[in-house]
């Protein structure tokens, strides 16, 4: 199979539809120019090979194959080669009856890519597959040597010349197979891992599990032989037990009777002797009542009326003591005023030094007004004597003053005639300055339009980004926020998984039953439903709830029954269809006789405790509707047990109490309630909630933001882009010569303006001179008159500084005035301070008088005291004699009181003697009844009775105690119901189906392990065969190496030999012999020798696994003429079974092509033109390169 024809369209340089025909079977050849589009043509034939790596057509992605990228009004590159399949030994698969196939790709702007085989559409695999089965894989190519490969091949590495070696002999489909081997190894090496760990994890555990299950039913099993015996044993006894009591009944009732009679005689005694009793204890207390009435009602008037004077001289003596208080207080306020005053007296003192302070400086002040009322006197004095004031205020005449002024005027003049010369200058230059400045103005005008522009457009990017209503930093700062609500999320789904994992039953879930499925339908869980008014109510309602507080509320049954089936339910449920569920409440007669009972406060409904939607009522009344809940156990007890109430109750602390009798309570879970827990399980969901859609609101307004943040940071980068260009230009502008002219001329202007300021300000001041000039001259003329008037302005002067003096004095007066007022103050506070004093001293005399009546009274009362304690010892007297008569009375009480104990506790013991007949009787009659029924329950009682208590029988009671017996039956019955609850009498069953498990895997272990064992021994197979293909391959390049080389360079050697000390599997590298030496290196050898070692090799290669085409591109680059022709004679004698495509720019190679094509860049597009070449003119060619050749040597020879 050979290439017939190539057809280019919009590939790469070939813009229009161009036709390579005429391609010869053997021998081909391309030359051009450099860019002509030669090496394209290379190019467009692997790209229909469907080369993957795009880099070796030196494009970087499909759309860099179409001209000029699109871009010219072409979109989309072809390329078609039609392949001759005559032979067909060497013909694809599947195409043995097709002598021509044609095979197009073609690409288009956009990335769409596809392929056609003789017309028809083919995908990539398909022909990928046909070019691989004739050997043209071109991503793996030996039949491709493009430009570089020559200098690859002599940079190789011994391993990677060696890997060259084993592609050509195709020992890397061993390689292939071996790594798949390998894979294979894994995974049964994965396999014998999982059997292991189902070994070690499930089926041994499950076998030691199911050993115990089988001990613990062989156990039960044990356990129930005994029971059955010892409840023979203790049948047998309680028959004894029965037999006996019903014999011994009538003689304890005999025994019962005669003691009821002595005890009936034992109360008639009794009786008499508390008569006699009551008749002592009345005389007694009628003495007592006569003594009470006498002597101790004398003693308690007497008492009373000491105590009465005793009072009386205590209150006078606690009334002087008050006084005393009174007094002490007095004088300590007193005391304290003093001192108050005192401190205002300092004050006053500080405030009256303040005052003269001021004084003083008034003074000062005055001292002022007195020196300027004698200047104005002195002044008033001189002009009275003929002098005259300047403006400075100095006295001089007016000849003097007019002397002053004609000074002034010359400086004026001086002045304006030197800013005038200033002025003429700075003008002229000027003028200059401007004339020059015009030359100059187009370039900075230029640069001044570009500045504005710059600032413009500034402008626009400021309004657009203003437009964007987008802040800087914005999309930054929701990140980190987006970060933050991300940590807080996780941190309160942590916080929920904890807590639902301390309380499993809360975690309700279940997957929709059917598609569409509305989950509102399901409510949820109990516990999930309602609210908890007061925390401390949480622990009654959990017990009220019970295991109702996991059920599951739906809306109707048929939502239940969905769930039920199809709802994928972890565990068990009991579902509330609240259309179906029968609800009862308590009556309010019910809860208001409660409240009655215990108070209002103290008893409430469950269901008044909780909050819940009004579509659950049903629900709640179900749970909640028929328990009361109770503050205490006594308020608890009071309404369960009340006749009108008779309902369930619970206190607080979760204990129950049932009107039918049982009471349930004690010591609860340590753990936390609940519904205590529910609230704050809730509290997280619903921050949890809140959460999560802050950060869903953060993460949109980030997905929103992200066109308008972007395009901000761009219009952002233009900004800063612009804003650099406007600040380098008004750099540019500030630094150029013109605008240096700009501000010289600014400086100019400036001069002429103070020059012309200056000019001005001097002609005011020479007017002005002139003008007092003139006054002082007119003044001179007017002498008389002009005295008279400053006369008149210094007595008007004097008159003034008068008037000061005068305001001072006043104000003097009133410093002096105040300062006297605070003198006075301080004296009046002086003598109050001595009044003080005076009755300080006062009340001291009055507090000692009445401290001399306190210590007289305090005498009084102590006597008063002594009084009343005689009397109340002499009446404790009287009363010790009365307590006496009382304590023989009590005595008496006493023991008619015993007696009549004695008789209440006979007629107790006669009472429980008749209960005990009568019970005896009845024991009688049920142990006669219990004979009888065991009998009838017990078949082998009859048979066995003879043996009842006998020894050495199962029956013997004294070997076999039988209360012991019924103490290990009661505990052999518990632990019974415990190993029925936990036995397994699958057990036997269960582990035999183990055992067979556990063996059949063990099996299949073995398995998998010998299947091991035979990939390692096929790998050892398949190393050993590589070994021997590679080593055939090796010596066959290695001849063929050499003789290539050795036919392209005469009288030089090469070969391919393993590195010192290493062997063939280790790598290969060069060896080369100019004559007889061998090279200790490549880099002994010229440029073109290296090419031609490179080069020999690749041709060893394409001759040991030959290709219907090859194709070379430059191959010959680094090679002189005589090199360039013995690679194309070779080419041609001994690759005759192949097709060559060679780019060359020598003649020594195209000149032994049989058909040339040259290339040609014309208008931007490449063309191609073919010519056919005969042998014979290849020779002639080649005898005329020769002699330029040999002409060239002589004259190097002459030279």
């Amino acid at each position: 199979m050979y290439i017939k024809s190539i057809v280019l369209e919009g590939f790469k340089s070939y813009a229009e539809r161009t036709e390579i025909n005429g391609f010869d079977p053997f021998f081909n050849a391309i030359t051009g120019l450099n860019g002509s589009g030669k090496s394209n043509i290379l190019d467009s034939i692997c790209f229909l090979l469907g080369i993957s790596n795009l880099s070796q057509v030196r494009a970087t992605n499909l759309q860099d194959l179409v001209y000029k990228n699109g871009l010219a009004g072409i979109t989309k590159a072809t390329v078609s080669i039609t392949f001759d399949n005559s032979n067909k030994k060497q013909s694809p698969l599947g195409f043995e009856t097709h002598d021509e196939i044609t095979i197009t790709r073609q690409v288009v702007i956009g990335g769409r890519n596809k392929y056609l085989i003789n017309g028809v559409n083919a995908n990539n695999l398909r022909v990928q597959d046909l070019f691989c089965s004739v050997g043209l894989n071109v991503n793996n190519p030996h039949f491709l040597i493009m430009q570089g490969r020559i200098t690859k091949v002599l940079n190789m590495k011994p391993p990677e010349i060696l890997a060259m070696i084993e592609e050509a002999a195709g020992t890397r489909m061993y390689e292939c197979k071996k790594i798949s081997a390998q894979k294979t190894i894994e995974k049964k090496d994965a396999k014998l891992k999982e059997i292991q760990t189902i070994l070690d994890e499930e089926i041994t555990p499950a076998m030691e599990k199911l050993k115990e299950e089988r001990a613990s039913y062989l156990e039960y099993q044990k356990l129930m032989r005994e029971i059955e015996h010892l409840s023979r044993l203790y049948v047998a006894y309680l028959f004894v037990c029965a037999e006996e009591t019903k014999l011994k009944s009538n003689e304890e009732l005999q025994e019962m009777q005669s003691s009821i009679a002595k005890l009936q005689e034992n109360m008639k005694q009794n009786e008499a002797k508390v008569k006699e009793l009551s008749a002592e204890i009345q005389e007694l207390e009628r003495r007592r009542d006569k003594e009470v009435g006498g002597v101790l009602r004398t003693l308690e008037e007497t008492l009373s009326e000491a105590q009465r004077v005793d009072t009386k001289a205590q209150s006078a003596l606690d009334l002087k003591k008050q006084n005393l208080k009174d007094e002490t207080k007095k004088r300590k306020e007193l005391v304290k005023n003093m001192e108050e005053d005192k401190k205002v007296m300092s004050a006053k003192e500080a405030e009256v030094a303040k005052a003269v302070e001021r004084l003083k400086a008034v003074k000062e002040e005055g001292q002022k007004d007195a020196e300027a009322l004698e200047a104005a006197q002195q002044h008033f004095k001189a002009v009275s004597a003929g002098l005259s004031a300047n403006e400075d205020g100095a006295e001089a005449t007016l000849s003097g003053q007019m002397m002053t002024c004609k000074n002034d005027i010359s400086k004026a003049e001086t002045e304006a005639k030197q800013a005038q010369m200033k002025l003429k200058h700075a003008q002229q230059e000027l003028k200059t300055k401007q004339a020059q400045v015009k030359k100059m103005d187009s370039g900075y005008k230029k640069d001044q339009d570009t500045f504005e522009a710059v600032n413009k457009c500034i402008e626009k990017l400021q309004a657009e980004m203003k437009k964007l209503n987008y802040e800087d930093g914005r999309e930054e700062c929701l990140l980190e926020q987006k970060r933050q609500f991300s940590r807080e999320v996780i941190q309160l789904r942590e916080a929920y998984e904890s807590l639902m994992g301390q309380f499993p039953n809360l975690r309700f879930e279940y997957t929709d039953p059917e598609r569409n499925w509305e989950r509102s339908k399901v409510k949820g869980l109990v516990a999930n439903l309602f609210t908890v008014t007061d925390v401390s109510n949480a622990t009654a309602l959990e017990v009220v709830a019970g295991g109702r507080l996991y059920n599951v509320v739906v809306d109707n049954e048929v939502t239940g029954k969905k769930l039920l089936e199809k709802g994928e339910l972890r565990r068990r449920y009991t579902i509330i269809p609240l259309n179906k569920i029968s609800a009862r409440t308590l009556n309010d007669n019910v809860v208001r006789t409660a409240k009655k009972l215990v108070g209002p406060d103290n008893v409430h409904t469950a269901l008044s405790l909780v909050g819940y939607e009004s579509e659950l009522r049903k629900a709640m009344e179900y749970v909640f509707g028929t328990t009361l809940v109770c503050d205490s156990l006594d308020n608890a007890k009071k309404v369960a047990f009340d006749k009108g109430v008779s309902t369930k109750t619970v206190t607080l602390g979760g204990d129950v109490f049932d009107p039918q009798g049982t009471l349930t309570g004690g010591a609860r879970a340590q753990t936390a309630s609940v519904l205590s827990k529910l609230a704050e399980v809730k509290d997280i969901q619903d921050s949890l909630r809140n959460k999560e859609a802050e950060l869903s609101a953060v993460e949109s307004e980030l997905s929103g933001l992200k066109g308008t943040a972007e395009k901000y940071r761009q219009l952002k980068q233009q900004l800063d882009l612009k804003t650099e260009e406007a600040r380098i230009l008004e750099t540019k502008l500030q630094q150029s010569s013109f605008h240096k002219q700009q501000e010289e001329l600014e400086n100019l202007r400036k001069t002429i303006e103070e020059c012309e300021d200056t000019l001005q300000k001097t002609k005011e001041v020479q007017k002005k001179a002139e003008e007092k000039y003139n006054v002082l001259e007119n003044k001179m003329k007017n002498a008389a008159a002009e005295r008279e008037k400053e006369l008149k302005a210094a007595q008007q002067k004097l008159n003034q500084a008068k008037s000061k003096a005068d305001a001072f004095s006043k104000r003097l007066k009133e410093k002096q005035q105040e300062a006297d007022a605070v003198a006075l103050e301080l004296e009046e506070l002086k003598r109050e301070q001595a009044g003080y004093e005076q009755q300080i001293q006062a009340v001291d005399e009055a507090l000692k008088a009445v401290q001399e009546q306190i210590d007289n009274m305090t005498t009084e009362v102590s006597a008063n005291k002594e009084a009343v304690r005689v009397a109340q010892e002499k009446l404790s007297q009287q009363k010790e004699v009365i307590m006496g008569q009382e304590r023989e009375i009590k005595g008496k009480s006493g023991e008619a009181n015993r007696l009549r104990e004695q008789n209440n506790d006979a007629q107790l013991k006669i009472k429980e003697l008749e209960h005990n007949i009568s019970k005896h009787k009845k024991d009688s009659a049920d142990a006669t009844a219990k004979v009888a029924r065991m009998l009838a329950e017990n078949d082998w009682i009859s048979s066995e009775k003879h043996l009842f208590g006998q020894p050495n029988t199962a029956y013997d009671f004294k070997t076999n105690n039988p209360k012991e017996a019924g103490q290990r039956l009661k505990r052999l019955e518990e632990t019974k119901d415990k190993l029925e609850r936990n036995v397994n009498r699958r057990a036997m069953n269960m582990l035999s189906e183990a055992e067979e498990r556990y063996n059949d895997l063990k099996k299949k272990k073995r398995i998998v392990e010998n299947d091991k064992a035979k990939i390692l021994e096929t790998i050892e197979e398949l190393d050993q065969k590589k070994n021997e293909a590679l080593n055939v391959a090796w010596q066959k390049v290695n001849k063929d190496f050499g003789s290539i080389f050795s036919t392209l360079l005469p009288g030089a050697n090469a070969r391919l030999a393993p590195p010192e000390g290493c062997g063939v599997l280790d790598g290969l590298e060069f060896k080369v012999a100019l004559g007889n030496t061998w090279k200790e290196n490549l880099t002994e050898l010229s440029g073109g020798q290296r090419s031609l070692v490179a080069l020999s090799l690749i041709l060893a290669m394409l001759l040991f696994k030959p290709a219907p085409i090859y194709i070379l591109d430059e191959v010959d680059a680094a090679l002189d003429l005589s090199h360039t022709q013995n690679i194309g004679q070779m080419l041609r004698t001994h690759f005759t079974h192949s097709q060559f495509v060679v780019v060359s720019l020598k003649d020594g190679m195209f000149t032994n092509a049989n058909v040339l094509f040259k290339t040609k860049f014309v208008d931007g597009i490449s063309t191609v033109t073919r010519t056919a070449q005969t042998h014979e003119g290849k020779v002639l060619a080649q005898r005329t390169q020769e002699k330029a050749k040999d002409k060239r040597q002589r004259q190097i020879l002459a030279s």
